[in-house]
């Protein structure tokens, strides 16, 4: 796993601070935020203005909010309300007071108070379960009813969908809907039911702008909307991805990714500098014999690739040393499975990973890190039992190899076990005591457990532990960014901002700490200017940065700019590194055009930055 892969963004108002924006890979606060708002609701808006945050333990950030999301109704806030079962009564406004004018209007009462007759009547039937003769009682006083009285007529309609509804009749069900819509446009009632209707129908698309509708009327604060509204985004998400994934043009990532992806090994012997024995034939010394040596070699010319950044031909040269069962064959099978993953192609990449692992007279190094990449594939795919295999077979096959301990404590923070996770660091740290990053994921580790703990003393602890891991590893950037969150979590920016800049001054090509930084202004100054140019540089740094893409796109939807937005989360789909990650753009894309739609249908429109 590597660690410095931006993947989730978390809600922080800024109008009234709490704990900000916290961990791990592209999230804002990746402890509680106000509310556990899904991310879908980050692209409708919600009043307040919003922003997001990040950090280095990304895959954690998101499956944790994501949980959050789904899982703290109660804590959140937001409404349980009833199920919108029942009728209607008296249609609101009531009708005015007073007595009529003329003869005429004295007649319009008369009908409307038989079609209210009518709907009472209907009602009754409705709480005894007689729902076709409610409908029967409701038909009667949609014929009563005055064709101007607009109100009352679009709560006549909404009832007799109701019954329908209780008979599974979805089809009528978002027939009366539309019609209680188009004589009461803001009617939530109305929107809601079709909105489930067209959930039922499977009409996806129209479901989701209805339930959009619904959200901002509501203001976001009542959870059986929201709910829906997140389950049909995901669906949508999942939908286009599958089909978006399966015909993707692979995508190489920027040098500086894939830098930061083999950074996080150590005992990797495929990403290591080549070596004397490799650059030259062991007992030939002459320059020329040793270019014949690698020139035959596939797997050592994509080695020197590799030194030279020339990442495309690697693929290709590792095929070369594969087809002839090259003396090299197994670490060009590893090498190959290592690009397929980082091109977002798994589905190539298992069977190099496999064979591998296969491979019992191979060095078992590269089968232990064969097996670590396998699991962490497999927890990207959300197959945790998968992937905790792997990670177990990895250190029971190679016991001394730190890197097993390392990504399988991120592995345990992923599913919550931060015990866990602190021994595999300590496990890590023992064997390589100069492993910065270890020490400080262990450092966060702690200060997640302690922060969600709401914990004072160890929250307190673990900010000493992250002082003396920069003390001790000044070059460590990693070790800045992971204190920059927590210290952002415990509102003091200033600091932040300062572990930031000294990421920068380490890694001044690393565009994800720009986005970070931009965040911070948002959150600590409100300053939208500095904010955008900081990720508008990140892009700058690295056009493959969908971690910037997603969080510009974001920032528009805020500001109002809908088309922009869409643009920026359109750039990230394209650069997505797998199908998951792709589903989660594609819901966020897809809630910017809900959006979009609901404005031009009903003129809803979320306030803006």
């Amino acid at each position: 796993m590597a660690s410095s892969k931006p993947v989730e963004a978390a809600v922080v108002a800024v109008a009234a601070p709490g704990p900000g924006s916290g961990v791990g890979g592209g999230g804002g606060a990746s402890g509680p935020s106000p509310g556990g708002l899904p991310r879908w609701q980050v692209a409708l808006a919600v009043g307040a203005p919003l922003l997001l945050g990040a950090g280095a333990m990304y895959l954690w950030s998101r499956q944790r909010k994501r949980r959050e999301a789904g899982g703290r109704g109660d804590a959140s806030g937001l409404k349980r309300n009833n199920e919108r079962k029942t009728p209607e009564g008296r249609a609101s406004p009531a009708l005015g007071s007073g007595l009529p004018e003329a003869s005429g209007a004295h007649l319009e009462l008369n009908s409307l108070d038989r079609a209210q007759a009518a709907k009472n009547k209907g009602n009754k039937y409705f709480k005894a379960g007689k729902y076709d003769q409610a409908i029967q009682c409701y038909t009667e006083a949609i014929s009563l009813c005055p064709t101007e009285k607009n109100v009352d007529l679009s709560t006549f309609y909404q009832n007799r969908a109701a019954a329908f509804e209780q008979l599974q009749k979805w089809k009528e069900v978002a027939q009366d809907c539309t019609k209680a819509v188009e004589l009461n446009p803001k009617y939530v009632k109305a929107l809601f039911r079709r909105a489930k209707a067209h959930e039922k129908l499977d009409n996806k698309k129209e479901c989701l702008e209805d339930v959009t509708a619904v959200c901002i009327l509501e203001g976001f604060q009542n959870q059986q909307s929201m709910l829906l509204a997140d389950k049909v985004l995901k669906l949508l998400g999942k939908e286009k991805a599958k089909e978006k994934y399966k015909n993707r043009e692979p995508l190489m990532p920027s040098p500086q990714f894939i830098k930061s992806y083999f950074s996080s090994f150590t005992d990797d012997i495929i990403s290591q500098p080549m070596l004397k024995g490799e650059k030259s034939d062991e007992d030939k010394d002459k320059e020329g014999e040793a270019l014949e040596v690698k020139e035959n070699s596939g797997y050592l010319k994509a080695k020197q690739y590799m030194e030279e950044e020339n990442y495309d031909k690697i693929i290709s040269e590792c095929s070369k040393e594969i087809d002839t069962q090259g003396k090299y064959m197994a670490e060009a099978l590893l090498l190959r499975a290592t690009f397929y993953l980082l091109i977002g192609n798994a589905n190539a990449a298992k069977p190099d990973l496999d064979k591998v692992i296969s491979l019992k007279e191979a060095n078992v190094k590269l089968r232990a890190n064969a097996l670590i990449k396998r699991g962490s594939m497999y927890m990207q795919q959300q197959q945790p039992l998968l992937s905790t295999q792997d990670f177990n077979m990895a250190a029971d096959i190679d016991p001394q190899n730190a890197d097993v301990y390392h990504h399988r404590g991120q592995l345990k923070i992923l599913l919550d076990q931060v015990e866990e996770a602190v021994a595999d660091f300590d496990e890590c740290i023992r064997l390589r005591p100069e492993s910065a990053l270890a020490q400080a994921q262990k450092c966060f580790a702690l200060y997640r457990q302690a922060y969600t703990g709401n914990n004072s003393s160890q929250i307190q602890a673990a900010m000493k532990g992250f002082e003396e891991v920069i003390k001790k590893f000044p070059k460590c950037a990693e070790g800045y960014a992971l204190y920059a969150q927590a210290l952002t979590d415990q509102q003091q920016f200033g600091k932040a901002d300062e572990m930031y800049d000294k990421c920068i001054d380490l890694e001044p090509d690393n565009a994800t700490t720009y986005v970070h930084k931009g965040l911070l202004q948002l959150q600590w100054k409100q300053d939208l200017d500095k904010g955008l140019e900081l990720i508008s540089k990140a892009i700058e740094i690295d056009n493959k940065c969908d971690f910037a893409y997603e969080t510009m796109g974001t920032i528009e939807v805020q500001r109002g700019n809908m088309e922009k937005a869409i643009d920026m989360f359109n750039k990230a789909i394209n650069l997505a590194k797998s199908e998951m990650e792709m589903a989660h753009l594609y819901s966020l894309c897809d809630a910017a055009h809900a959006q979009t739609e609901v404005a031009k249908k009903y003129g809803l429109k979320p306030p803006t930055l």
